[in-house]
């Protein structure tokens, strides 16, 4: 089976996932979205990606949307609590934007947020949706140490089992 690992990454949190990914299926091709070879000849994608606005980043769109039927693993990385609403709707828009979807399996976990996102909201009137709280500095320091090493082992834990069900089915 021919395997891709695609990935976008801001802060180096999702080519963290990306690499551990490798590490557990070192056959797999590894290599960043922008410079994805030709898509046809993988049996399977794994196709990583920063949450940006509750949706995948730009660049991981125009590469989705090229894998139209493809199964595809996906997995992100995002500034907010894995288990929260905001990770789920996430991950829906970005299989959203693969046309005729072939989505296998889904992962996500929280990421340390980009420095200079946290100031623009440091910035931001009390009044704004997305200025400052006491939960939301506790969740910018929460994310502070993610992806941690139980993440990086849990992406490459499931990247193992979503290969082992898609060699079953094949």
């Amino acid at each position: 089976m021919k395997i891709l690992i695609a990935y976008s990454s801001k802060t180096g949190n999702t080519r963290k996932l990306a690499e551990a990914i490798h590490l557990a299926l070192p056959n797999a091709d590894l290599c960043p979205m922008g410079s994805v070879p030709n898509r046809d000849i993988y049996d399977l994608v794994f196709a990583g990606f920063w949450v940006e606005a509750e949706n995948a980043c730009e660049d991981a769109k125009a590469c989705l949307k090229k894998l139209s039927g493809k199964p595809v693993a996906l997995f992100a990385t995002l500034g907010a609590y894995p288990d929260s609403q905001h990770a789920a709707n996430s991950l829906k828009a970005a299989a959203a934007e693969i046309p005729n979807a072939n989505v296998v399996d889904h992962f996500i976990c929280q990421g340390r947020i980009d420095p200079l996102m946290i100031e623009w909201m440091e910035q931001l009137p009390a009044d704004d949706e997305n200025a400052p709280t006491d939960a939301r500095r506790q969740l910018w320091k929460d994310a502070e140490s993610h992806p941690d090493d139980n993440d990086l082992k849990a992406v490459a834990d499931w990247a193992e089992a979503v290969l082992e069900k898609q060699q079953a089915t094949a």
